[in-house]
């Protein structure tokens, strides 16, 4: 289930760091108990109009959107209502109010789709593979899918969703790049691969983020599972986000906040005087 909240922004040109996973992180911590799977969920940075600088993204729409994907009805729920119990969220700069919920409906995958990177994959988790967690891998390698492949399998096998059996049909698993995109990059000297910063445990950590489109081949349960969670590693603080290169099957619901939340489920008390 994926979702994309939409908030209106109260004062244009404020900003937020160009990554700024770690503070909608910290925003999710902060609403919700400890409760939840970690590997259930991912989301993206937030998306408006924006203009960069040294300082950060500087944001000038009047609407700001965040896209919070799960395998979790309950995890997804939840969060609305707490955010929607909000009269303002302090993100960075930027103080936003919630206005509406926007849900998607996606198609069926098969054994072959092709994806977009709405934030960075992270290949390894530093804590298990500092190497690779930062040293650059290609994405045409066959080392790059064999990583991908084990933080993947690992994280399903973590969220207790599938059974042993279920596992063992998942040996299947592939990513091609898009060779085309890679080729304009380099020809135009940008990059798709950068170092950012994360801190665990009071341990500051640098990681490598891969940003590009790819083909993935693997079983549709694999296919739906890292739409819904991401992948890589450290997808529950935003990172390897994905979205569907071809939107022509989706379909988009504008819903009010309240008809995304059971009238049994339990409210969330969050303090509106805190700041994230």
């Amino acid at each position: 289930m994926r979702v994309r909240i939409v908030f209106g922004l109260k004062n244009k040109g404020a900003c937020v760091p160009f990554h700024h996973q770690h503070l909608l992180y910290e925003l999710v911590m902060r609403l919700l108990p400890p409760t939840y799977n970690l590997y259930t969920y991912s989301f993206s940075g937030l998306k408006g109009q924006t203009q960069t600088t040294q300082k950060g993204l500087h944001f000038y729409s009047s609407k700001v959107t965040w896209v919070v994907s799960s395998v979790s009805k309950s995890f997804l729920k939840q969060l609305v209502s707490a955010i929607f119990q909000q009269k303002e969220l302090h993100i960075g700069e930027l103080l936003l109010k919630p206005e509406y919920v926007e849900k998607e409906l996606l198609p069926d995958l098969s054994n072959k789709t092709q994806f977009l990177c709405i934030s960075p994959i992270v290949l390894a988790n530093p804590n298990k593979n500092s190497f690779y967690a930062k040293h650059f891998v290609s994405p045409s390698s066959s080392l790059f899918s064999d990583l991908i492949y084990e933080a993947t399998l690992s994280r399903m096998e973590a969220s207790h969703l599938y059974s042993p059996d279920e596992m063992k049909e998942f040996s299947k698993f592939q990513i091609v790049p898009d060779a085309e995109y890679l080729e304009r990059i380099k020809n135009n000297d940008k990059k798709f691969a950068r170092i950012y910063t994360l801190q665990e445990s009071g341990i500051r950590y640098e990681i490598r983020g891969y940003t590009f489109p790819f083909t993935l081949y693997a079983h549709p349960k694999v296919q739906d599972f890292v739409l819904a969670c991401g992948l890589g590693s450290y997808t529950y603080r935003g990172y390897g986000m994905l979205d569907l290169a071809d939107h022509s099957q989706t379909q988009k619901f504008i819903l009010p906040h309240w008809e995304m939340i059971d009238e049994d489920l339990e409210v969330i008390k969050v303090n509106t005087k805190d700041e994230f």
